[in-house]
């Protein structure tokens, strides 16, 4: 079984756009509800189902497979929930850690968050300077969310 524990925040400014090459990334969902997210996305040219579970504080089951990617395009423009989440994706190392670091486009332009990968809830660590409040149990930023509910009508 595979787990995720992950914590998030706003970023302050773009700062961070010095310090790494953003990816493209296109995604949609299948399945949306809270208690098992069914997603497909790409990354530049690859293709990934990914299946999670239910979020508890910041730990939630996750399962994440390549597809052939003209599989995943045909997915996220025939079958996805609509509007897709398009963004670019920034990972950035800072003090021993990997913070993955989204910038939001389409309906969701102008939003910019940042997640940090732990070991575990409690593993101390260091925030890089661009990094603000944090929103880890605000449901309202989980990507899932951001299709039924996108930041341009908040």
């Amino acid at each position: 079984m595979g787990e995720e524990i992950e914590r998030k925040f706003l970023v302050k400014d773009d700062s961070f756009k010095r310090l790494s090459q953003g990816s493209k990334y296109r995604q949609g969902y299948l399945n949306s509800m809270k208690e098992r997210v069914v997603r497909v996305r790409t990354i530049n040219d690859n293709g990934f189902l990914t299946v999670k579970g239910i979020t508890t504080g910041a730990t939630r089951v996750e399962y994440e497979y390549e597809i052939p990617v003209k599989d995943a395009d045909a997915m996220l423009d025939d079958l996805c929930e609509k509007p897709l989440i398009e963004k670019n994706r920034y990972k950035i190392k800072f003090e021993g850690f990997i913070w993955e670091v989204d910038e939001f486009f389409g309906e969701n332009q102008g939003l910019t968050v940042a997640e940090i990968e732990l070991e575990r809830e409690d593993q101390p660590f260091e925030k890089p300077e661009w990094i603000s409040e944090e929103v880890t149990g605000d449901p309202k930023y989980f990507n899932s969310n951001l299709i039924q509910n996108p930041y341009s009508k908040w």
